[in-house]
């Protein structure tokens, strides 16, 4: 019998390493493990992710039941479940798909190991992203570290490897890239171990209740996607995907989407690179968490007032933009991404306050938490890291706001307040914040 450990990747269907594992000639039994050494460090009892993964593993448990199969679920750290399953069961081989942040890769690394000392095969593949740091190189062979340049080479690469694939928009053949190539899972669902289902833990056995935050859609408008390019910036319109959770935890197939992307829109094929390139630098650059990635960027004498950080996590600093996507972000587990960049840069330029701070209430608060997007769109907005601009842009939120808000539908909506008397004043003024922000960035960065 081969093992199947679900990880982030958790569907069936055009699954990488299920794949590998239903056709390597061995029944296989699925698993999933509710990771003790990430749950503890969770903050909130009620966390939306934990409740939408528990309810993700009840539907595909319940789809394997239907199968005359069952998943597995245990709850515990990884080293101790799998030294409790090699007691067991008789396991020959263990397939999983691979996972780029360093907790992921030193945990595999770990139990890779033990399974090696009970001569029990680990085989790992790539799934949640389409090329991994090794396929998109310069010349010499090295990562990129600038977008730009490593999105023309994603892109040519593409166009190096082309096969026949059937057309998911509209039922027709279209040529597109092998790296789009769909795993025809479905096909081989009989290859599941045969066995008696298995009950699913509790959320409670676990910690955790259930959380009232409503979790997107997977399904996504073509119409959206089709004019991403022109509303993708509206706080307001609804011209965005939302699919950011489903990436995140592997619930749709992002090689399906990128295919659909290439057909429909390159601006939204555009964002899927960024997850890439954000993977690949984290791959690469490990010291990213929790440094800067341009390391002269940690002389920076950040302020540290817990004051003005409570008063930006809770949505009162006087900036209407600013306020609605942290309030938002507060309820619903998600933020527009043009105030993604709005918010960040206010608290690392406006309220000079570290970068490390937002990037881990982000990680708190976010539905579509990734550490790679993260970390990375923390460090732009800091200017610690990979982007090419120069630390100098500062965001206004104010123009933000009456560029891409101009109604200020999207604000009224966050803060019903605004525009009445008992709307917060801004705590910081936009001119001297920015001249304070360039004077320390200068002086620290000379």
């Amino acid at each position: 019998m081969n093992i199947f450990w679900f990880r982030r990747d958790l569907r069936l269907e055009d699954n990488a390493g299920l794949y590998e594992a239903l056709t390597s000639g061995k029944p296989v039994l699925p698993l999933f493990i509710f990771d003790r050494d990430i749950l503890d460090k969770l903050e909130d009892r009620d966390d939306a992710r934990v409740s939408f993964i528990h309810g993700v593993i009840s539907g595909v448990q319940q789809e394997l039941h239907r199968l005359g199969s069952t998943m597995v679920v245990r709850y515990g750290k990884p080293d101790e479940v799998w030294q409790q399953l090699i007691q067991e069961f008789s396991i020959e081989n263990v397939y999983t798909n691979r996972d780029y942040e360093p907790y992921a890769k030193e945990r595999d690394a770990s139990i890779k190991a033990l399974l090696a000392n009970h001569n029990i095969g680990f085989y790992d593949f790539k799934d949640h992203i389409v090329f991994e740091k090794d396929e998109v190189t310069k010349k010499d062979g090295t990562v990129y570290t600038v977008f730009t340049p490593y999105s023309k080479k994603w892109k040519a690469k593409l166009s190096t490897h082309l096969a026949e694939y059937d057309n998911p928009i509209n039922g027709d053949q279209t040529t597109t890239s092998y790296y789009f190539k769909s795993y025809p899972t479905e096909k081989y669902f009989q290859h599941f171990y045969k066995t008696e289902p298995q009950p699913l833990i509790p959320l409670n056995e676990m910690g955790f209740g259930a959380s009232s935050i409503a979790i997107p859609s997977k399904e996504v408008s073509l119409d959206i996607v089709r004019t991403y390019d022109e509303t993708r910036n509206f706080p307001a319109v609804n011209g965005t995907s939302r699919l950011g959770v489903h990436f995140r935890f592997g619930t749709i197939s992002i090689r399906e989407k990128a295919r659909m992307a290439e057909q429909l829109n390159g601006t939204f094929l555009n964002e899927l690179i960024w997850r890439d390139f954000y993977a690949q630098i984290l791959d690469a650059f490990p010291h990213v968490v929790g440094n800067a990635f341009r390391a002269k960027y940690d002389r920076i004498p950040w302020r540290t007032s817990e004051e003005d950080y409570e008063k930006w996590k809770v949505g009162e600093t006087g900036y209407p933009l600013v306020d609605a996507g942290m309030r938002e972000l507060n309820a619903t587990g998600y933020m527009h991404n043009r105030v993604r960049m709005v918010v960040a840069s206010f608290l690392t330029k406006h309220l000079l306050l570290d970068w490390r701070w937002g990037e881990a209430y982000f990680a708190r608060k976010l539905l579509d938490f990734d550490l790679a997007s993260n970390n990375g769109g923390w460090q732009w907005a800091a200017g610690s890291g990979t982007d090419a601009a120069p630390y100098f842009r500062v965001f206004n939120p104010t123009s933000q706001m009456t560029k891409f808000d101009k109604q200020a539908k999207y604000v009224k909506k966050w803060v019903p307040e605004f525009g009445t008397f008992k709307y917060a004043k801004p705590m910081v003024d936009h001119k001297a914040a920015r001249e304070r922000c360039l004077s320390v960035y200068k002086a620290a960065l000379k």
